[in-house]
This record gives structure tokens, sequence and C-alpha cells, in this order.
């Protein structure tokens, strides 16, 4: 059986219905979440049965300038089923989104290598330091305005 992505718009409904007023959007394969919601959206994919999105495979983000996307890739083994999960953050300055650690341990080191690199703190996450920089590093080297 092959794994199968699912639709921006399947998954937005999914949501809508069990995670109100989280959609920001949907495009594709991917759906937009409000950043506020990210941890109660994250909740529901992995206990949603038709979901079961038991596993976390990425965190990662990416620096518009206008914006940061914060990405969350996931899949159901049981379901055999894939999603794409993003949220805009705004701003430059003391950005943050919840922690996702509660739901997926996995999301440990990734939070925080987000936090290291690009400057978005989980709020929430036990452990919420640096992890590829030393404490004391002074900005955060991925992101665009960095010099």
């Amino acid at each position: 059986m092959a794994v199968q992505v699912l639709a921006g718009e399947e998954l937005a409904n999914r949501l809508n219905q069990g995670v109100a007023d989280s959609v920001e959007s949907w495009e594709g394969d991917v759906v937009w979440v409000k950043p506020s919601s990210i941890d109660r959206v994250a909740r529901f994919l992995r206990d949603d049965t038709e979901s079961d999105f038991q596993f976390l495979n990425s965190i990662s983000a990416v620096d518009y300038v206008e914006y940061f996307e914060v990405v969350y890739h996931l899949t159901s083994f049981r379901r055999q089923h894939t999603a794409v999960v993003k949220s805009r953050v705004y701003g430059r300055e003391s950005l943050s989104v919840p922690s996702v650690y509660d739901v997926w341990r996995g999301a440990d080191f990734q939070e925080r290598e987000v936090w290291d690199l690009m400057g978005i703190h989980f709020d929430g996450h036990p452990n919420m330091k640096r992890i590829m920089l030393w404490e004391g590093f002074d900005g955060h080297p991925l992101r665009k305005d960095y010099l």
C-alpha cells in the first residue's frame, strides 16, 4: 500500500471540525493554521482516529523576511498517509509558537534547533536552550537579516 499525502482541503475540513477557528487557509497538500493553535491542532491530529498522526517527521522554519513559516511534516503509519501543516509567524522580535513537545517527544531537539538557528521560541518547551551554538551566542544565524 502506497503512502498517500492528505490534501490540504481534507485536512482543513478535519481541523475545522476538531479544532474550531484554527485554520487560516489551505492550498494543494498544505494547510496553514494560526500560530496560537499549533499545540491544539497537533494534539487533535495525533488523537483523532481518522488522522492518527503518531509520528512527527520534522519541524523546520523558513524566513521570508516579512514573516516566518514553521513547517510540520507528519506521518500516520497505521493509516498510511502524511500531512504538511504550516503556520505563519509575523515580526522579527520575540517570535513564539506553542510547543508540541507534549504531543510528540521527537519535537524536543527539533524545536530547540529552530529556536537556536531562527529565533522562534516554543512556549511550554521544558528545555528551550541552544542546541547547536553556545549559550550567549548573539543572534540566530539562519535568519536572512543575520550579519
